[in-house]
């Protein structure tokens, strides 16, 4: 991309449900142009291409070769093989969360992206729901959480688990409003249609008296996706899906006070790309960069050693004809 371009040239690795919505955003954003696709199934990604008005490139290489910057939405055990080929190669990168497997990966992301000079964006999208967005204008100081994210079962993004397909996104967002890792976890988690844990109940309590409650599931009946938190005077509720976000409140004479914030209603991922976009021009690190992501993973996987621990227990009871 020359200095003086504003308009960057943007592909995507991965044809899949997630590759498609950011081959979709990509054409139609006015603030970029959709080069190309790229995805191990060439019958896919000829379909894609002819859909959104792209090239179909039959490798990592011949994508990076059209391009100043990809998406990767390729499954999760992909990440960083793609991303790092990509950033080597000179592309900046927005890659899907979560980042990668392991921390020990994410870490080698971020190592790259500092050591080639590239932008690595992860695609923490509820960062940019416009509620979450809203949200922050009216935070003081948060004590408690309960946020619940339920999904009805869809056979894609098996390859990891209900924490780090659904909860990651809320763990991001305490991450970043707390500013600090949870110093206690409990956690229950149990596999019902997949070998994965498909259900989660967490309890993080954070330095300061902090607690946050989550519950996901992609084994529900319908679809939730609620943040709530209090804070002094002052409850907050934000509906992800809505993009809706309420504070109520009581004043001086304890009387309540309910406050519609003000929220610009906006596809995510339209935002998330101006959000890429933005910090490929300016070259500043974008809001969600690898090493926020990389915290978020970490806290995944602690909370999935913590099932672990409460799978083995259950397990032992079990054999022991407690129960």
């Amino acid at each position: 991309m020359s200095e003086n371009s504003n308009r960057p040239r943007i592909a995507v690795a991965g044809a899949g449900v997630f590759g498609r919505n950011h081959l979709r955003v990509i054409r139609d954003s006015g603030r970029a142009t959709l080069t190309g696709v790229f995805d191990t199934d060439q019958d896919r990604a000829g379909a894609a291409a002819r859909e959104f008005g792209c090239a179909a490139a039959g490798s990592l290489e011949e994508l990076a070769g059209m391009a100043d910057a990809a998406v990767v939405a390729v499954p999760t055990t992909h990440h960083h093989a793609v991303a790092a080929q990509l950033m080597e190669a000179g592309l900046d990168v927005l890659v899907e969360k979560p980042i990668s497997v392991t921390t020990e990966e994410a870490r080698s992301l971020c190592s790259i992206a500092a050591r080639r000079g590239r932008i690595l964006q992860v695609g923490h999208l509820e960062r940019f729901n416009p509620a979450v967005l809203a949200m922050r204008s009216v935070l003081t100081r948060p004590l408690f959480f309960e946020i619940h994210r339920l999904s009805v079962f869809s056979p894609r993004s098996l390859d990891v688990d209900v924490v780090a397909d659904l909860m990651i996104h809320d763990l991001d967002i305490l991450l970043s409003i707390t500013g600090t890792m949870p110093e206690e976890i409990r956690a229950a988690g149990i596999p019902i249609l997949s070998p994965k844990a498909d259900i989660a109940s967490v309890r993080l309590a954070f330095p300061g008296g902090v607690i946050a409650n989550l519950t996901a599931s992609r084994a529900s009946t319908e679809r939730v996706r609620k943040l709530r938190l209090f804070q002094p005077r002052q409850y907050i509720s934000v509906d992800y899906a809505r993009q809706d976000c309420v504070a109520i409140g009581v004043d001086e004479n304890r009387q309540v006070q309910i406050q519609q914030v003000p929220v610009e209603k906006r596809e995510p991922l339209a935002v998330q790309l101006d959000a890429f976009i933005d910090s490929m021009l300016s070259r500043e690190a974008p809001a969600v960069d690898g090493i926020a992501a990389a915290r978020a993973l970490q806290a995944a996987r602690m909370i999935l050693d913590k099932i672990e621990e409460h799978t083995a227990l259950v397990a032992r009871t079990l054999a022991g004809g407690a129960l």
